[in-house]
């Protein structure tokens, strides 16, 4: 029995791949499986959290070194191209100095994922204006951001 449940599960995983490979590139597909980058950083220089009009938020924590962005996650309780959004605005940032992820955009992140439907395309605008807010928090608070972030939380 329980093989046979195994088996349909695994048919009916298999089903659904199949579907989302007919809407999503492979590289939208691996992060929502998969999504990098994501967590908290415990002291971050910089937050910033965005709520969409679809209701999924995102939250972004940086961290600066010289400048340049040396680490970034974030946390979302969005959908699976939420995740994948989350994931490439984070992997862009990476090494980045203050002044070159500001310039960061939605299309950007269309770009590296092989795009998306028009209905998911607000997902990579939510990141973008998480990562705006965090840069924005950075710069009003410097170092001293993570202590508003977990004040407020």
């Amino acid at each position: 029995m329980s093989s046979d449940f195994d088996k349909m599960v695994d048919q009916l995983q298999q089903k659904i791949l199949n579907d989302l490979k007919k809407v999503y590139s492979k590289e939208v597909i691996e992060l929502f499986q998969h999504p990098k980058n994501i967590g908290e950083i415990k002291g971050a220089e910089g937050y910033g959290k965005f709520t969409g009009p679809c209701g999924d938020t995102m939250e972004i924590f940086l961290r600066v070194r010289d400048n340049k962005i040396h680490d970034t996650k974030f946390m979302t309780d969005g959908c699976g191209t939420t995740l994948a959004c989350g994931s490439t605005v984070t992997s862009l940032t990476k090494g980045k100095s203050i002044p070159e992820a500001m310039h960061i955009t939605s299309n950007d992140i269309l770009n590296k994922l092989g795009g998306l439907p028009e209905a998911d395309v607000h997902c990579s605008v939510l990141a973008v204006n998480a990562l705006k807010k965090a840069i924005r928090n950075y710069l009003a608070e410097g170092k001293d951001s993570w202590k508003r972030f977990y004040k407020v939380r």
